[in-house]
């Protein structure tokens, strides 16, 4: 392969000058930079290799953003969820200039690409493991964690989880539900995990900080409705699985309102009700949780707990960016009543 020295040689200039031709190309004479540029295109020279840059100035303008979870790259471009936060992520990164790159998140890559990502930053979409943190932390590289609190020296940008799902138990309360489904997170790949009423090992498998604070807002709103959560079924499913309604419906089918803990898995169960002629809300109502653009859009549109999803990871990414003082910031949710929930059927309804 020609090098910057074959070039200089057959057009007569030193190196460091066909080096600015490629690289500072208005520090040379413009006649001069054609004859560089002539002597290049004869050798089959098409520039310098950016890697050798990047590595000497040690810097990639790149920012990387791993999934929250277990979960791949294909699992992220899939979300809806997931589309919107890379939206926010990548607007940020448009307006510096910078490249966003995908960091697979999967257990057995988690830890390599954090050590060899190519990146100045990171966004984590959630803290599996300390381990993480603390590879980050070995790179000396600035990053943002999306819902987790991990401390006062770390970036971290997480929702109010908590009264989201207290408001979501109380608009189904105030409609005359008793009979609730949850349908929660599995954070690991996997089938379905079902966890019947009365069973005293119903702890979430591996399920993160934000789960388990929607847990409790259900749990304190259901007390106020003079329910109890131990007499709720709770099913964990991956956000993308598409048998997730065919679970909740199957496992629990005396439930007139279904929680769940993403818009994906809801939009899962409006299909599945579809698919079984179950009426939504006639025979159950339905609540998401995110507030992604496609909730608007499903029929009966869904009722969710929404919040700035774009917003959380555009902040996310700007606070890479800046690598300026850590900052924690808990962002306001807002229940979004649309048609997917009302007043539950007066006699038991038959599911097929």
């Amino acid at each position: 392969m020609p090098t910057l020295d074959d070039v200089g040689l057959a057009a007569g200039v030193s190196r460091g000058t066909v080096s600015n031709v490629f690289n500072r190309p208005e520090l040379v004479r413009p006649e001069l930079r054609e004859r560089v540029e002539a002597a290049a295109r004869a050798l089959g020279y098409g520039g310098p290799d950016p890697k050798g840059r990047l590595l000497k100035e040690g810097r990639f303008n790149a920012i990387g953003f791993m999934p929250p979870g277990a979960y791949a790259i294909a699992e992220m471009v899939r979300s809806p969820y997931g589309r919107e936060l890379l939206m926010g992520a990548a607007s940020a990164c448009d307006a510096a200039g910078a490249t966003l790159s995908l960091v697979n998140g999967t257990d057995e890559t988690r830890m390599a690409s954090i050590r060899e990502a190519l990146v100045d930053g990171f966004i984590l979409g959630n803290v599996v493991d300390i381990d993480v943190v603390a590879s980050v932390k070995r790179r000396r590289l600035p990053f943002a964690i999306l819902e987790s609190d991990a401390g006062a020296d770390v970036n971290s940008i997480r929702i109010d989880a908590r009264s989201g799902a207290i408001a979501a138990v109380r608009h189904l309360a105030r409609l005359g539900h008793k009979r609730f489904a949850i349908l929660s997170i599995r954070r690991t790949v996997g089938p379905a995990i079902v966890h019947r009423p009365g069973h005293t090992d119903r702890a979430l498998m591996a399920g993160f900080a934000l789960d388990h604070q929607r847990l409790q807002g259900f749990e304190a709103a259901l007390a106020e409705a003079s329910l109890s959560i131990a007499d709720v079924p709770v099913i964990e499913t991956t956000p993308g699985d598409p048998h997730a309604g065919s679970a909740v419906f199957d496992h629990c089918p005396q439930a007139t309102a279904i929680m769940t803990m993403s818009d994906w898995q809801a939009i899962t169960v409006l299909d599945e009700a579809r698919r079984r002629g179950i009426d939504v809300p006639g025979q159950v109502s339905v609540v998401g949780f995110d507030g992604t653009a496609e909730a608007a859009r499903t029929m009966p549109s869904l009722t969710t707990v929404a919040h700035d999803i774009v917003g959380k990871a555009r902040l996310a990414a700007e606070m890479v960016l800046e690598n300026g003082s850590p900052r924690q910031v808990v962002m306001p949710v807002e229940l979004v009543v649309r048609g997917s929930t009302g007043k539950p059927p007066s006699a038991f309804p038959a599911r097929k």
